[in-house]
């Protein structure tokens, strides 16, 4: 289950984005939408970057059975930039970022692995009909 927190006015498809939690990972994900100073300010805290980006993802570290995989926070803001740019939806940009950040709380690391998460990106991208260009800018 995904429970998606709005902090904006922002019109989203949150129906979209809980059919891409639920088919990804059966535990319970926290996801907020934010804007721009919000997320620089989360970006700053645990990344010491003092600049909006457009996804930052915070797994929980336990083994419990029901504990939640984690929390993902969106910016709005930078994600409709971004989508205007490749001339796709919001509502696809975000569909995007969600499979990004959830792949983060299980654990992929595009950083550090062998091109494993871009793999598994590409495999959801392509499961969900979704536009490519996460892959295309994330492998430039």
């Amino acid at each position: 289950m995904i429970d998606i927190e709005n902090q904006t006015d922002t019109i989203i498809n949150q129906n979209a984005l809980e059919i891409i939690a639920d088919t990804i990972t059966k535990k319970d994900i926290d996801l907020i939408l934010v804007d721009n100073q919000t997320i620089q300010d989360y970006n700053y805290q645990y990344r010491d970057k003092n600049e909006p980006t457009d996804v930052l993802s915070f797994p929980i570290d336990d083994n419990m059975p029901h504990a939640p995989l984690g929390s993902i926070i969106i910016s709005l803001e930078y994600a409709n930039n971004i989508a205007a740019k490749l001339a796709h939806s919001l509502d696809n940009e975000v569909s995007l970022l969600l499979i990004h950040g959830i792949l983060h709380l299980l654990g992929y690391d595009h950083e550090i692995d062998n091109g494993e998460m871009r793999e598994k990106e590409k495999e959801w991208i392509e499961y969900f009909k979704l536009p490519s260009s996460l892959i295309t800018r994330n492998t430039l």
